[in-house]
């Protein structure tokens, strides 16, 4: 169980620290774009691919978010995200 709280834990600040780079005015509109587009799939009541199709139904949300993650992550200079932690660390100690 250790391990999964854990793992809940990096997830929870990783997206207070996406928040906060949706926040920061130099991110870039494509960037906070698909970011925003990773949040609203994950947070859909539904999936674009129902889950009762084999494979394909579970894979999307392991492909889907991370790619958009990963492609906004890739438009967004060096420095602001490393910034919005260190903002997240200093508000929460």
């Amino acid at each position: 169980m250790g391990v999964l709280r854990d793992t809940a834990a990096k997830i929870k600040k990783e997206f207070a620290v996406y928040r906060l780079v949706l926040k920061h005015p130099e991110t870039p509109l494509l960037a906070k774009i698909l970011l925003g587009l990773a949040v609203g799939y994950i947070l859909m009541p539904f999936d674009l691919i129902p889950d009762f199709i084999p494979v394909i139904g579970h894979l999307d949300d392991l492909v889907i978010v991370p790619a958009l993650v990963y492609a906004a992550l890739k438009l967004i200079p060096d420095g602001i995200v490393e910034s919005c932690r260190k903002e997240l660390e200093n508000m929460h100690g």
